[in-house]
């Protein structure tokens, strides 16, 4: 009776179950001849129960320093894309793709279940450093934080650096596996307000060479005016901004209006990022509000909107801001 009681507790080669625990499948599956007493032999080169687990074996990689293991409980864990752009953060989660609604360009339909972007250009070291512009970076998220696009200036280096903030640009935005989904094109246009035949332009391409919308400047005494338009080159809403662009520890509002400008429907505002960053760099934070059910292709262009004021107003390094007397 003794010896029976001792071979039930004992535990099952390969299971790892601890003493006093049972067995999953009846007696009858432990019996064999009788030179085995219920288990089998062990075979050759056996070394006996190992102990605590020592670590990765021999010619087995390490996991990455960055690795989290499992998910937490009872959620599956979601694999993040292994595109990760040379200019951005490999830390910072994207956010997932939703399926594609109908009559919405390849890419886009991340911004249809979206109502709030937040837009935080990159600061380049050189840049800050020696004053050499470089190309701007930036990242797209959601309210969420989560990366949505990532956007790259596209321009040569004697471009960036003779016509400053007036200089024409290409802007690929890209999506978490590097695709580019949307192209912004700006051209050489007049800073100045005194010249109303040749205002800034932007056009929004979604996906590229297929224009989806634009953004004109709307001549004004005063405030600074853009009339978003779709690809029929029919106006749909106007951006009004503040008469003064001036940020002195408070955000700046570009508010997104109907066409007789009765009323606001978002904005795109240019948010404070502290002395020290406003100071020394060319590096500011956006943030864009729209409708929640607003066309998506109107979507993309206060996308172009926003990039289009960041070089107009908030773009300027030291020098340029004492000869335009426009301060950050």
């Amino acid at each position: 009776m003794e010896k029976q009681s001792m071979q039930t507790e004992a535990p099952h080669p390969g299971t790892h179950l601890p003493a006093g625990y049972g067995p999953q499948y009846p007696p009858g599956a432990f019996q064999g001849p009788p030179e085995q007493n219920g288990f089998p032999t062990p075979q050759y080169g056996y070394q006996g129960p190992q102990g605590p687990y020592a670590g990765p074996q021999a010619g087995f990689p390490v996991p990455p320093g960055g690795y989290a293991g499992a998910g937490p409980s009872g959620f599956p864990v979601q694999n993040q894309p292994a595109y990760n752009h040379p200019g951005g953060p490999g830390g910072t989660p994207w956010m997932p793709a939703p399926p594609p609604p109908l009559n919405c360009p390849p890419g886009l339909e991340y911004l249809t279940q979206i109502d709030q972007i937040l837009i935080h250009q990159q600061i380049e070291l050189l840049e800050v450093l020696t004053g050499f512009e470089t190309n701007n970076k930036y990242e797209i998220k959601n309210s969420l934080g989560q990366r949505v696009y990532f956007a790259v200036e596209d321009t040569d280096c004697c471009t960036r650096n003779c016509c400053g903030a007036a200089r024409p640009f290409t802007l690929r935005i890209l999506d978490n596996l590097g695709r580019e989904v949307m192209t912004l094109e700006r051209p050489l246009r007049c800073s100045s307000c005194c010249f109303p035949c040749c205002l800034q332009e932007i056009e929004i391409q979604a996906p590229p060479g297929v224009p989806v919308g634009y953004v004109t400047q709307t001549w004004h005494p005063c405030l600074p005016k853009f009339t978003l338009q779709n690809e029929k080159r029919q106006d749909v809403l106007k951006v009004v901004g503040p008469c003064v662009v001036c940020s002195c520890c408070s955000d700046i509002d570009f508010e997104l209006k109907s066409l007789d400008e009765g009323s606001v429907v978002g904005k795109i505002s240019k948010q404070w990022s502290g002395f020290v960053r406003e100071a020394f760099t060319d590096a500011d934070n956006f943030g864009i509000q729209f409708p929640l059910d607003l066309d998506v292709k109107m979507k993309a262009v206060m996308l172009g909107a926003c990039f289009l004021i960041d070089f107009m107003f908030f773009e300027k390094t030291g020098n340029e801001e004492q000869r335009a007397g426009v301060w950050k």
